[in-house]
């Protein structure tokens, strides 16, 4: 019974089609009418628990804010590093009821790939409203 129950979070996460299910359950070794009928299931109700996982989610370290701040090394003992970008960011996030500021420093291509993966959550939120 563990594996169904990982399997369904496991589904959540990556976001699987009912067939996709459906291969991953007659892999487990459920037979193919069984298997079917929980694809069909997860047709039927995986939009619901895509957005309660999300809610939940979103809800354990809420954004508040944010501050940021470019910046150019102007010298340091390592030559390659002088006149590189880079980015500071102060979060500040909501645990619970108590607020936590956190502080990150990024360089130039960090920060990129920063930007990216938050287009991508952005993205899949508004698929979800």
């Amino acid at each position: 019974f563990k594996p169904l129950l990982l399997s369904r979070s496991s589904a959540l996460k990556r976001n699987l089609s009912s067939e996709q299910v459906r291969a991953d359950f007659i892999a487990l070794g459920l037979s193919e009418e069984k298997a079917s009928y929980f694809a069909e299931q997860w047709k039927v109700n995986s939009p619901t628990l895509t957005r309660l996982a999300v809610g939940q989610t979103l809800m354990i370290n809420q954004l508040i804010d944010m501050e940021w701040k470019f910046g150019v090394t102007a010298g340091s003992s390592e030559l390659e590093k002088v006149g590189s970008i880079f980015l500071q960011l102060k979060l500040v996030i909501k645990k619970g009821s108590q607020l936590e500021n956190v502080y990150v420093e990024l360089t130039l291509p960090q920060f990129y790939s920063f930007l990216h993966e938050m287009e991508r959550v952005k993205t899949s939120l508004e698929s979800f409203s």
